[in-house]
């Protein structure tokens, strides 16, 4: 799976050895844009942390009391459950911050302009 190695590294070497110069513009655009992945990434993963917490206590708390639940709920539904909410909660979050950071960064970037 993935890029094979003998193809990565003559990619690599094509690349290190261009001679076209990156601009200072497009250096710093590319480490604000690693920042407000990670700012999401982070965001994500709390909010993917909290929502497995708060879908898990209500699913085995429902196996164990409700008849219904008890008998058709097995341990893959329960588990299908309460990774399915924290994974929606994971890219939820990662989109909306991502996305937070990218506008918050044209204001900033028309505000220089101005």
């Amino acid at each position: 799976m993935g890029i094979p190695s003998e193809i990565r590294d003559v990619w690599i070497q094509r690349k290190r050895n261009s001679f076209i110069i990156p601009s200072p513009a497009e250096n710093e655009k590319n480490l604000r844009a690693k920042q407000f992945s990670q700012e999401g990434i982070r965001a994500g993963v709390k909010a993917a942390v909290v929502a497995a917490v708060v879908s898990a206590v209500p699913t085995l708390i429902a196996v164990r009391k409700i008849p219904w639940a008890k008998a058709n709920l097995n341990h893959t539904a329960q588990a299908l459950i309460i990774s399915g909410a924290s994974i929606a909660a994971y890219f939820i979050t990662v989109d909306k911050t991502v996305l937070e950071s990218a506008r918050r960064n044209s204001r900033a970037q028309l505000d220089k302009t101005v």
